[in-house]
Parts: C-alpha cells; structure tokens; sequence
C-alpha cells in the first residue's frame, strides 16, 4: 500500500517545525486547516506528518467554522490546574519557612 504525500519530504518538514512552534490552541487549528485543505485523507495524512490525535483533528474542523469557539482567547478554563500545595496542605509556608531558618543559621 503506497503511502499519499500532498507535500513533499521538505515541506512537511517545515509544517512540524512551524507546527511546534504554535502553542497547544494553534496547533490544532493549523492541523485542522492543513487537513481541510486537503479534503478526502487530510484528516490521516496530517496526524501522520504532526503527530496530532484524528479526534482533536475533527473537533478543531467543527469549530472552524463557528464563529464563537475562534475567539476564544484562553487554552484552558479559568481556575483550571494543580492548586499551590500552599492552598492545600494547612500551614506549611510556616514550616517551610522554620526549614529554611534553621539552615540559613
């Protein structure tokens, strides 16, 4: 089974430089892009020269094409992430701070 290149070897060696250049949003809408401009096997031919998942591929195409889910600004939901082991864990910069007058002495 041969394998379908729309662009050459060199080519595709600038879309994976250019592709880790973009942070985690852009990379999907440029792999999304790339993909619908090349119609029938895009969707394939990208995750294979990218690197990127087909589905995140697929739900970057969707959103193309509303107008609300482009501008957006953020990557991820605001509050979103590990908390501080400060906020979590009851007087520890207490602690820490005891630790690290101890050995500054």
């Amino acid at each position: 089974m041969k394998t379908v290149r729309p662009y050459s070897p060199a080519i595709e060696e600038q879309m994976q430089r250019y592709y880790q250049s973009l942070n985690e949003k852009e990379r999907r809408r440029y792999a999304a892009i790339e993909a619908v401009k090349l119609g029938y096997g895009g969707i394939s031919y990208i995750h294979r020269v990218l690197g990127c998942l087909r589905g995140s591929i697929r739900l970057r195409i969707a959103e193309l094409s509303d107008p609300a889910a482009m501008s957006e600004a953020g990557q991820r939901a605001p509050g979103g992430g590990r908390k501080s082991a400060f906020e979590t864990i009851e007087c520890l910069d207490a602690a820490f701070l005891g630790v690290v007058q101890n050995r500054a002495r």
